[in-house]
């Protein structure tokens, strides 16, 4: 498919960006950890060239710049998707999270209401939810005094870091062949994301905690909100889904049947289709 690319300024550094011509509002994928732009790899046939598609990287992340020390939280990265909105001059946007993205497109939804056609949710987060269980490999890096023992044994033995990774990202695909394909290709674009998925870790207890403020602009927004989870995530599963639903009183929730995690790759087909739907909802906000 055919693209433009972009390096959006942030600060001194630069997001990689892709364009994709269509119209209507522009549709913004936002990829969570530890994956990047090629997550949406699978839906981009199904959205392009009939409507306006933007992906990109968040910073760390991909080909966006990888900086040394740098603050990697949910509160930059919500400030990255602002710099790709407006460098891009985007107007109206279909905002769709996944995974990590959730809380940083939830919070520009919150603070630019108008100028969000609709928000689409695929197996996200926001703030702190009783049935939220998080993997495995979020477990060992986010809780500190484990996080320090998985730093040790996984610079010790880089072969037991692999093995994680293939079987924790191999349990959020439902397809044998699609798992061969898609996971040792995120793997290797993994090996540079490292230092954003630790410091995106130790950052997630925190913004959990303090997304549980917003609750009441949650259920103020009146834009479209469409809730669209695989149903076979046990993670980020459907009571989570239902609780984003009761949190946007006026939104629409769809469960996927036999979608697991990554829902997008599952079935790309089906979550284009409602995405697209989603972003025509916006007449009747």
């Amino acid at each position: 498919m055919k693209y433009l690319e972009h390096y959006i300024s942030r600060g001194q550094y630069r997001i990689y960006a892709r364009d994709y011509g269509g119209e209507g509002p522009a549709i913004v994928l936002m990829h969570g950890f530890p994956d990047n732009l090629h997550l949406y790899d699978r839906i981009i046939p199904h959205l392009v060239p009939s409507r306006r598609t933007v992906t990109f990287d968040f910073l760390g992340w991909g080909k966006s710049d990888h900086p040394d020390g740098y603050p990697y939280t949910a509160a930059n990265q919500t400030d990255d998707l602002d710099a790709v909105i407006t460098q891009l001059k985007l107007g109206q946007v279909v905002l769709v999270a996944h995974d990590s993205s959730g809380p940083p497109a939830i919070d520009w939804a919150l603070a630019h209401p108008e100028r969000v056609a609709s928000l689409v949710l695929l197996n996200t987060y926001y703030c702190s939810m009783p049935a939220t269980r998080p993997p495995e490999a979020i477990i060992l890096y986010s809780f500190p005094i484990i996080r320090n023992i998985a730093h040790f044994f996984t610079r010790i033995f880089p072969k037991l870091d692999r093995k994680l990774f293939f079987w924790q990202i191999g349990r959020f695909i439902r397809d044998d062949v699609v798992r061969k394909e898609v996971v040792p290709s995120l793997f290797n674009d993994f090996l540079v994301s490292r230092p954003a998925f630790l410091r995106l870790n130790e950052d997630l207890l925190h913004t959990l905690r303090d997304r549980r403020k917003m609750i009441p602009a949650m259920k103020k927004f009146a834009r479209p909100v469409r809730i669209i989870f695989g149903d076979s995530d046990p993670y980020l599963n459907t009571g989570v889904a239902l609780s984003l639903h009761e949190l946007f009183p006026t939104s629409e929730l769809i469960l996927i049947p036999g979608a697991r995690h990554y829902v997008q790759i599952d079935e790309p087909e089906v979550v284009a289709r409602l995405i697209v739907h989603a972003s025509e909802l916006r007449s009747a906000a």
